[in-house]
């Protein structure tokens, strides 16, 4: 599509349709006529805000790149829809409970991420999902709603069950779910030895199993949970201690982003049937906790793919709705509360990740002799030979005869029987032919499978100011997508094919697979750099997991971290700022001591001053440097 473009003049629709934006952005993201891609924290007739714009100010406030821009009306919106969504459901199919979202914290720890969503989540009764005591306490602190949930996964200490009766004990709305059968033993004992009367849950292990990625949460053969055998054993104690009064909750989850809607009904299906069980045993109930599992379509495709959804936020909710109903008045028992832990969908789009290229790396043309030196061996000779014979008729028997002469010149070499120069050379013509036959295929009918990505072996490589180890380590993990485009020059045709390297020394530190129409590519369509002006990509949708599961590869550290709030008129306002760690922050982090580095360093300079190698003016310059770099910015700064 871009090539044929290419010979017309290139439009901005060109470039939104080229990166999908539309399509994967749900209409927080656009570009502009000026062909600059623009945030719309209120939707597409809300105010726009440009992309360079922003970066533009940070730099005026000095702040260089990469940034993690935060937007907080986008994460306001995702609440808001979620809950609206499921109150216009619950409204239409006269459901008689209520919903109640709760955020898992460990989607996003970060401070002002949790107290964001606890500020404006107040006028929806909007919870937390904790699953360590660091968690439930962070929550406990932030939150102010007595009517919200705090929903207590994972496994349970008895210091973690007490921190929860005491919460409960202040006021909060807590549910300890049951993970695995021992933890009941332990919260019948602390509930009784603090005199509070726990709402107990439990996580049961569903039959059904969602496909993709963060699905092993899921199934019978799930880490987490119990099984119906083992919940009717729950339900035996509790009467057997007379606290069946206790049991509120059933909770389950299929996973982290479940893409296909088929597997969001039938988990809901067994939960719903689990629950009526319950509710038959003599448990009050009250609340059905559906996990997480609302999908981000991360490709824009609209489709069950893995990085998709098949699915709207309006479907989602009637179909949750409808299908409890369906299950729960067939059975005359009460209707729940819905309770769900959509982190993903929450803060998926609150975050952009920016950053700039340092330098590209391409194949180039070069200029090839016209004649061979009467030394030159034969497999150059053969490769010569090749580049001037090739044609549309024989572009596959041309790719196998360069293979083949590039292979034995590399054997020769290896051996000695060849110079530098000559390998070299051989080289130059085998790039020679590759490139040749890139630009010969493109006329073919049928493309033969061996040159379907010849393509890919030419793309530039260029180098971001970023790591991907820290900010996206989903993408090295996992091979998870995420929407990558450049956030300016939209307006000009991208001539070039790329992949992304970090800037780590770890050949693991790139990115050569995007999102596409029909699921994946392996290049991205980029502009050349200009001398003197910076090209800045974004990385999109990355508030989701990705600041909490980065590590410190090459002492990476944090990046820079700035959030923004925009008013009705269009006009916004920088409302956090976090500078990034720095080196000496990064240090400490592995056991190192900033001043004792100093001290060492300092002896290491006065011994070379007693040698005569420096002077003591060099010695102090010297010491000021690394006194600076300790205080620097641990990514490329120009």
């Amino acid at each position: 599509m871009a090539k044929n473009r290419a010979l017309q003049q290139w439009r901005v629709e060109d470039s939104i349709e080229l990166y999908g934006i539309r399509n994967w952005g749900a209409g927080y993201f656009n570009v502009s006529d000026e062909g600059e891609v623009v945030i719309c924290p209120q939707g597409t007739r809300g105010p726009h805000i440009p992309i360079p714009e922003i970066i533009a100010g940070l730099h005026e406030r000095g702040y260089d790149m990469p940034v993690l821009l935060r937007v907080e009306n986008i994460l306001d919106s995702r609440i808001a829809n979620i809950h609206e969504s499921f109150c216009r459901a619950i409204k239409n199919l006269s459901y008689k409970g209520a919903y109640r979202g709760v955020f898992p914290i460990k989607v996003n720890q970060q401070q002002q991420v949790v107290e964001k969503i606890a500020q404006f989540g107040t006028r929806y009764h909007h919870g937390m999902e904790v699953g360590s005591k660091a968690e439930l306490i962070a929550a406990v602190s932030l939150m102010r709603d007595a009517e919200a949930c705090i929903v207590c996964n994972g496994y349970k200490d008895e210091e973690f069950i007490d921190l929860g009766l005491l919460a409960q004990r202040l006021g909060f709305n807590v549910f300890f779910v049951m993970e695995m059968p021992s933890e009941l033993e332990v919260l019948l004992e602390r509930s009784k030895a603090l005199n509070v009367r726990p709402n107990i849950g439990v996580r049961a292990k569903l039959a059904v199993k969602a496909g993709g990625h963060w699905t092993d949460s899921g199934g019978e053969r799930s880490t987490f949970g119990l099984s119906p055998a083992q919940i009717v054993d729950v339900v035996d104690t509790l009467k057997t201690c007379g606290m069946l009064d206790c049991f509120r909750l059933l909770h389950y989850h299929l996973g982290s982003q479940v893409s296909n809607i088929r597997d969001i009904r039938t988990g809901v299906m067994e939960s719903a049937r689990l629950y009526v069980g319950l509710a038959q045993e003599g448990a009050p109930m009250g609340y059905l906790d559906l996990g997480g599992g609302l999908a981000v379509d991360y490709d824009g495709s609209h489709t069950n793919y893995i990085s998709s959804r098949n699915y709207s936020l309006d479907e989602y909710c009637a179909d949750v709705v409808e299908t409890i109903m369906s299950i729960l008045d067939e059975q005359d028992v009460p209707h729940p509360h819905i309770i769900t832990e959509s982190g993903r969908a929450t803060v998926a789009y609150y975050s952009v990740l920016l950053f700039n290229i340092l330098d590209v790396s391409a194949v180039a043309e070069v200029q090839l002799p016209d004649t061979l030196s009467e030394d030159a061996p034969e497999p150059v000779r053969n490769l010569q030979e090749a580049l001037a014979g090739i044609s549309l008729r024989n572009l596959q028997e041309c790719y196998n005869d360069a293979i083949y002469y590039r292979d034995e010149i590399r054997q020769l070499f290896f051996t000695g029987r060849v110079t530098l120069r000559q390998r070299t050379l051989a080289e130059r013509f085998f790039w020679a032919i590759i490139m040749r036959i890139a630009r010969e295929k493109s006329k073919l009918k049928n493309v033969p499978r061996d040159l379907e990505d010849i393509d890919v072996s030419l793309a530039d490589i260029y180098y971001g100011n970023f790591s991907v180890f820290q900010s996206l380590p989903d993408s090295w993990a996992i091979d998870q997508l995420f929407p990558i485009m450049p956030v300016h020059r939209l307006r000009e045709f991208p001539s070039r094919q790329g992949i992304i390297s970090d800037i780590t020394c770890d050949s693991d530190g790139r990115i050569d697979h995007f999102i596409d129409p029909q699921g994946m590519k392996p290049t991205l369509d980029l502009h050349p750099l200009r001398d003197g002006e910076e090209y800045y990509l974004g990385v999109f949708l990355v508030g989701a997991y990705q600041e909490t599961l980065g590590d410190l590869h090459n002492l990476m550290g944090d990046t820079n971290v700035v959030s923004i709030r925009a008013a009705d008129d269009g006009s916004y306002e920088y409302v956090r700022e976090i500078r990034g760690d720095s080196v000496a922050d990064i240090l400490t982090y592995v056991e190192y001591e900033p001043h004792r580095i100093l001290e060492d360093l300092r002896g290491t300079a006065e011994f070379a001053v007693r040698q005569g190698r420096i002077s003591p003016s060099e010695r102090f310059a010297i010491m000021q440097a690394f006194e600076d770099g300790l205080r620097g910015y641990t990514y490329f700064e120009r």
